[in-house]
C-alpha cells in the first residue's frame, strides 16, 4: 500500500510533547494564546497547562490550540502535604473542570490571604509594596509570589526575581509564608474525581521506591521523571522505579514563559509516547467505570 507524503512526514518527525508549562492565569510571563503559539514554535505537538491552584487559563488554550494545531492537555498543580513535606501534584486530563474550578475557589482565597501577609511583612521591613500593585501584575490569575517579586522589582525595591526571593521572599526569608494546601491523597482524589491523572511533580531524590509505593497505595498514576532539576542519573533511577510500581512516566519543562534561567518550552525532550501511555490509562480508567456503573 502506498504511503502518502503527509504520512512519511509524521513518521519521521520527532514526536516530543511538554507536559507542565504555566500561564498569566497563574504565575506564568505570558498568556495561554502565546504560550500555545511558543509550543508550535517550538516543534511540541501537545503541552499540559497546568498552572497553580486554577484551571482558568485552559478555555484560550484550547482555542488557541484548536487555530494553531497543538493539543493542550487539561491540567493543574496542586500544592499538597505528603507526612510533614510539601508535595506539588500535577493533575492531568482533566476532562471535569467544573469540578477542579469548583472545588480550588478556597485555595485561590488563601493564595490573596497569603500574599497579604507576605505585603504586610514587607511593609514592616521598610518595603512599601502595595496589595493593588500585587493584584496588578496579577491581573486577574491566582495570586502568588512570583507576582508579589514583579511588583517589588517595578517599585525598584530589588533589582530582579532572584534578589526579591533570595533575600525576601524564599522559603526561610523574612517574608516567607506558607500557602495553602491539602493532604495529597485528597488532592489526588480530587484529580480522580475531575477525570485526570495524578503526576508527582519534580520530586527529586524524594521519589525513594518506598515513597513511591505509598503513594501508589492511594491512587498515584504517574510521576515526573523528567524535569529541569532532575540530573540523568536521578532520571534513570525513577524511570526504573516508576516501572517497578506499575505507573507512568511524565515530564515536562516546568516553563514559566520567560527567556532566561535553565527551564526551556520543550527543553526536556519528553516523549510523545509517554503521552500516549497515559491516554491509554486515563481511556482504560473510563472503561472500567462505564461498566463499574451498569
Amino acid at each position: 500500500m502506498s504511503t502518502s507524503t503527509a504520512d512519511q512526514v509524521d513518521e519521521i518527525a520527532p514526536q516530543f510533547v511538554d507536559l507542565q508549562v504555566h500561564t498569566t492565569a497563574s504565575d506564568g510571563a505570558l498568556p495561554p494564546a502565546q504560550v500555545v503559539a511558543a509550543a508550535q514554535q517550538a516543534g511540541l505537538s501537545a503541552i499540559a497547562i497546568t498552572d497553580h491552584d486554577t484551571v482558568d487559563g485552559l478555555a484560550e488554550a484550547n482555542e488557541a490550540g484548536e487555530r494553531l494545531g497543538v493539543r493542550i492537555v487539561p491540567g493543574v498543580e496542586l500544592s499538597t502535604h505528603f507526612g510533614t513535606d510539601e508535595l506539588h501534584l500535577l493533575g492531568l486530563h482533566l476532562s471535569n473542570t467544573d469540578a477542579m474550578r469548583a472545588a480550588l475557589s478556597e485555595f485561590q482565597l488563601g493564595r490573596v490571604e497569603r500574599a497579604e501577609r507576605i505585603v504586610a511583612t514587607l511593609n514592616h521591613h521598610g518595603i512599601p509594596v502595595t496589595m493593588e500593585s500585587v493584584l496588578r501584575e496579577a491581573d486577574g490569575g491566582a495570586v502568588g509570589r512570583p507576582h508579589v517579586a514583579r511588583a517589588m522589582v517595578a517599585g525598584g525595591w530589588v533589582k530582579d526575581f532572584r534578589e526579591a526571593f533570595d533575600r525576601w521572599l524564599g522559603w526561610g526569608k523574612p517574608a516567607y509564608s506558607d500557602k495553602p494546601r491539602f493532604d495529597v491523597a485528597d488532592g489526588i482524589a480530587l484529580v480522580h474525581r475531575a477525570g485526570g491523572l495524578a503526576v508527582w511533580a519534580h520530586p527529586g531524590e524524594d521519589a525513594t521506591a518506598a515513597r513511591i509505593a505509598t503513594l501508589v497505595a492511594v491512587g498515584l498514576d504517574a510521576v515526573e521523571v523528567l524535569h529541569p532539576s532532575h540530573a540523568p542519573s536521578l532520571v534513570q533511577r525513577l524511570v526504573e522505579r516508576v516501572d517497578a510500581a506499575g505507573i507512568l512516566p511524565s515530564g515536562g519543562s516546568d516553563w514559566h514563559g520567560t527567556h532566561d534561567g535553565h527551564r526551556r518550552l520543550g527543553g526536556q525532550l519528553v516523549p510523545k509516547i509517554w503521552l500516549d501511555r497515559q491516554d491509554a490509562r486515563v481511556a482504560d480508567r473510563a472503561r472500567i467505570g462505564a461498566t463499574e456503573s451498569l
